[in-house]
């Protein structure tokens, strides 16, 4: 999807800066491809966990839908925004957040074509590290694989999270399955062998000629992040960890129905602020 030679593939530390500043890149470079090629699965007024397929309709993890009408809600790494838009038709109050400036194009753009009787959803394009709220701003927040992957101080997004939350607000959040570290990011049967550590938290870095990142992905176990839950004043109520459907036949990059039926793909948590 890179235009140019190909980035090179490593293991090596990334920090903040780093990290922010090549997945901004990234996602500015290549939404459009992403949409095109994930829209249909995702919808345009769809609220999906992953690439298994659970929609929050079906899983509630945010609660019951008759119970979001009013409530105010920040959706972080919303990308196109078809989460937010989907809250809004439950009659909430959703606030669309994104690093990417692209991808929140695809959002207006969503809005223009096809628009929702609730009108477009309010769009913010900021880092999830440092949330542009008051404290206390929002009931819900939630996060369909948005950001965390690609944030080096995720404790620090927890606890701007747990910031602007109000007491009671829940915070569900997808990430790939901390597993699937110790396995080749591949759909067949090749993706089926640890090959790496599940224990090293090296980033996945993509860099070019010059040793400039491109694309940064980081790790954490599922003790990781547990602790950098708790430690922000947030309660873990729940883990969902999706199992492939006999439905979903497609494949998402590493994610594959063979993979799916033996590994777990993606790992939802459930959180509450104290």
């Amino acid at each position: 999807m890179i235009q140019g030679p190909e980035p090179e593939a490593t293991r090596r530390i990334a920090g903040a800066t780093e990290s922010s500043r090549a997945n901004r890149r990234w996602w500015d470079r290549n939404a459009d491809d992403y949409q095109i090629e994930h829209g249909d699965f995702l919808g345009d007024a769809r609220f999906v966990w992953g690439p298994e397929g659970l929609d929050e309709a079906e899983a509630a993890l945010l609660g019951p839908a008759e119970d979001l009408k009013d409530r105010a809600v920040l959706e972080i790494g919303a990308g196109a925004a078809q989460c937010s838009r989907w809250l809004a038709a439950q009659g909430a109050r959703p606030v669309a957040l994104d690093l990417s400036g692209r991808q929140l194009r695809h959002a207006r753009r969503i809005d223009l074509e096809a628009p929702a009787p609730t009108g477009p959803v309010p769009l913010v394009q900021a880092d999830a590290g440092a949330l542009p709220f008051a404290d206390a701003s929002f009931d819900l927040a939630c996060s369909a694989y948005g950001a965390l992957p690609f944030i080096a101080d995720t404790a620090r997004v927890q606890r701007e999270v747990r910031r602007v939350l109000r007491p009671g607000g829940r915070w569900v959040f997808s990430v790939t399955h901390p597993v699937r570290w110790a396995f080749p990011d591949e759909p067949g049967p090749e993706g089926l062998t640890a090959v790496a550590s599940y224990f090293d938290r090296t980033p996945y870095v993509e860099q070019d000629d010059r040793g400039i990142a491109v694309y940064v992905e980081h790790h954490r176990t599922l003790g990781d992040r547990v602790r950098e839950i708790t430690a922000a004043g947030l309660t873990l109520v729940d883990l969902v960890e999706p199992e492939w459907p006999a439905w979903n036949r497609q494949d998402w990059g590493g994610w594959s129905p063979l993979r799916g039926r033996l590994l777990p793909g993606t790992a939802i948590f459930v959180c509450e602020a104290r």
